[in-house]
């Protein structure tokens, strides 16, 4: 903690939320304009084909903004605490507090939250991020912290992810984040594919790469869990232990990854058994069956299919007899 006069300073600061953020946001509106603009144009399709079209499309939606949202969401891993502590260095005053901690792939959320929130004659609600991606130093980060004054809770928390702290968890966590980050942006690329080839008539490729989706989703996951395979540092605070499990982020993207098996196994085995189902849930029947409806009944001159007929009248004839 600095002193300023004798007085703890405060500095503004931008606050990240600890699950969604701008960039989450931005992802999430770009995906609802999308499916939005589809919605507009779903009047104009007749018949059945508009439910399959309806579900295709969202469904599809889905998966891809998930895959990209859950890139700058900070609940893979979360935990909460409930303690009583110290809230600033160099003073015996305790604060009933709840703390929690949030790891995203790029980084960690510490939230400070008073139970209640004004004590001590100050406003108890915080939410600090520190980053580890490519682009960003987590001990300058921390430093910063240090600098601007930070409640001792948070600092305590922080300091557990440093690359000088005892706890070692530092390099885990970052090239766990940035192996399940990467993974993800090759199943996202292999989403646009699959969606490039449903829309031509090899629909068992698509079949194909939402496996190879699904694959890749898993691998992200797997990825991720390895930091848990080490002992985790204890976060204590008096009796109060800090715990983190698996958060909203990466039970969001097992659930994406056993949807992208199931339609993929799904597309595949009709292709292999039931070939012409499939082609109707896709609608490539629908231009056929329009032409024959249309061409079903047509008028001729009999003159010209039997000369010796003498009646001028033209007739009403099925094309099937011609």
């Amino acid at each position: 903690m600095t002193l300023f006069n004798g007085v703890y300073p405060f500095y503004p600061q931008q606050r990240k939320a600890f699950v969604f953020d701008v960039s989450t946001i931005i992802v999430i509106v770009v995906f609802l304009t999308f499916a939005c603009s589809f919605l507009l144009i779903i009047p104009g399709i007749r018949g059945r084909a508009r439910l399959y079209w309806t579900l295709r499309v969202l469904l599809s939606l889905l998966v891809g903004v998930v895959i990209v949202a859950v890139q700058f969401t900070g609940d893979w891993e979360t935990g909460w605490v409930k303690a009583n502590t110290s809230y600033k260095s160099f003073s015996c005053a305790l604060v009933n507090v709840d703390i929690g901690l949030h790891v995203g792939l790029a980084g960690v959320n510490v939230t400070l939250m008073g139970n209640p929130v004004n004590q001590i004659n100050e406003t108890i609600n915080y939410n600090e991020h520190f980053s580890w991606s490519f682009d960003a130093d987590y001990d300058h980060s921390y430093s910063e912290g240090l600098e601007r004054g930070l409640p001792s809770p948070i600092l305590y928390v922080a300091e557990k992810f440093t690359t000088q702290s005892p706890c070692s968890v530092h390099r885990q966590y970052r090239i766990s984040g940035h192996y399940a980050s990467a993974t993800l942006w090759v199943a996202f690329c292999t989403w646009l594919i699959s969606n490039m080839l449903f829309s031509m008539p090899v629909l068992v490729y698509g079949g194909y790469m939402l496996l190879v989706t699904g694959a890749f989703v898993i691998f992200s996951l797997l990825s991720f869990s390895t930091v848990r395979n080490s002992p985790m540092c204890l976060i204590q605070f008096g009796t109060a232990t800090l715990r983190t499990g698996y958060g909203g982020s990466f039970w969001l993207m097992l659930a994406i990854g056993l949807l992208c098996f199931v339609a993929g196994i799904t597309v595949v085995a009709l292709h292999y058994f039931n070939l012409d189902l499939l082609k109707t849930f896709f609608d490539l029947h629908e231009d056929k069956a329009e032409e024959y409806q249309e061409m079903s009944e047509v008028y001729v001159n009999p003159h010209f299919v039997n000369k010796g007929l003498s009646s001028p009248q033209p007739s009403k004839l099925n094309t099937n007899s011609i």
